[in-house]
């Protein structure tokens, strides 16, 4: 349960000691006893599955009527949300041990051999909104991965996270691990966010996960570095060689599958050599379901789509609603989708190979796709067990950050007695 009384600074600072000598304990840890408490957290989080469906719960009562839809989908838990993320728990120990792992080694004129190996990064704070499921993924690669986490969910997921956090804890102390080594922040007084992100004595790296407003915030606030996870203005172009079918079917799911996720689409590109075509039929096939906006051109063919404001180019919807935009040709949808995009994840559909590499490698964004929704912006999709977050800058992790990501390096030389002249 969360305590106001608590001084966040004091409280964060005593969090990020424990948090630094949990992670001391866990340079040591050996794989099998990592992956023996991911098993018994997903085993506690099964056998709790009642208890943390009813503090969900309560957690979505106290938001009802005052957030979107979209919102409380993300805070919802479900049997199967929860089965999944006992899932990914368990995937996540049967990868490899990212820890240790020889990342180059060569030999010196004087004989040093130099290896250069992955290393824990040390605590990681996490900070993230309405999601409870990003407790249990977070904690579960940063264990893995050998790293302490403090983390600091949102105020909605309190109860949920408070469950989350106690299975991850079990599962530590049945694998004789410290159980420090997953922690959570106990007051929901924003100066505790700010304490967090100036916790530089204890925390090596802070990573925020949620909407615009809360990734700037610790962008400008921070002296911790970071890891930023941007807005998801992802954009599905498509271009005159595209199979119309194939390009309703996925772009209906990108948008559609779940609408309040980073990686769904917001904003579809039309080639005008295909609009007549297009327009009509993806206006069918999201009739009902989703509200269309579009440029002049795109209400011209289709009167169903309402037409769309400046702004509606720039932004990340959460919602059933999407842009639409025609262009002429390749280079100007290229243009617009570098223009408007929030450099997450973009997508091109079409059967021309020579168009999609084009659209690949001019598209400066994390993630791009071709002839694939954009809902596979996801870690797990990615075979990484789960993510952390989407990193849409370009130091140290891009894209998925997984349990690669969360290591850093270090070197090891080895020598017979050598001396520097």
């Amino acid at each position: 349960m969360t305590d106001q009384t608590l001084d966040p600074q004091i409280h964060v600072h005593e969090l990020g000691r424990r948090a630094r000598k949990a992670a001391r304990g866990l340079l040591s840890a050996s794989t099998e006893a990592k992956n023996t408490a991911l098993r018994e957290a997903a085993t506690a989080l099964r056998s709790r599955m009642a208890e943390l469906l009813d503090a969900n719960a309560e957690d979505v009562k106290s938001v009802e009527g005052k957030k979107p839809d979209s919102f409380i989908d993300r805070l919802r838990l479900t049997e199967d949300r929860i089965e999944a993320m006992a899932g990914a728990l368990e995937e996540i120990a049967e990868l490899p041990d990212p820890v240790g792992r020889q990342l180059a080694t060569f030999e010196r004129p004087n004989g040093l051999t130099i290896e250069r190996v992955a290393v824990p990064i040390g605590v990681i704070g996490m900070i993230y909104e309405s999601r409870p499921n990003v407790g249990a993924d977070a904690s579960a690669l940063c264990l893995k991965s050998g790293n302490a986490v403090i983390l600091r969910g949102g105020s909605e997921s309190r109860h949920s996270t408070r469950v989350i956090v106690e299975c991850m804890r079990a599962g530590l102390k049945a694998a004789g691990l410290p159980e420090d080594a997953v922690q959570t922040v106990q007051t929901t007084d924003r100066n505790a966010v700010a304490a967090l992100l100036k916790a530089d004595e204890f925390v090596d790296l802070v990573i925020p996960r949620g909407g615009r407003g809360l990734v700037e915030l610790v962008r400008d606030q921070a002296s911790v570095p970071t890891l930023l996870h941007l807005d998801g203005n992802c954009h599905s172009y498509v271009h005159a060689a595209a199979d119309i079918g194939k390009a309703i079917s996925v772009i209906r799911n990108a948008k559609l599958r779940r609408t309040g996720v980073c990686g769904a689409t917001e904003s579809v590109v039309v080639d005008r050599a295909v609009a007549e075509a297009f327009i009509p039929k993806f206006a069918d096939a999201m009739a009902g379901d989703c509200e269309l906006r579009g440029d002049t051109d795109a209400v011209a063919i289709d009167s169903r789509l309402k037409q769309a404001t400046e702004e509606d180019w720039n932004t990340e919807y959460l919602d059933p609603i999407a842009s639409v935009k025609i262009v002429d040709g390749l280079d100007e949808g290229i243009a617009w989708v570098d223009e408007h995009s929030s450099h997450h994840t973009d997508a091109i559909i079409t059967e021309d190979a020579e168009a999609a590499r084009k659209f690949m490698t001019s598209i400066d964004s994390a993630i791009v796709m071709h002839n694939a929704s954009t809902q596979f912006a996801d870690g797990g999709e990615f075979g990484m067990g789960a993510e952390i977050g989407i990193a849409t800058g370009k130091m140290h992790a891009r894209g998925p950050v997984g349990l690669e990501q969360l290591c850093s390096f270090k070197y090891l030389v080895h020598g017979d007695g050598q001396t520097r002249p």
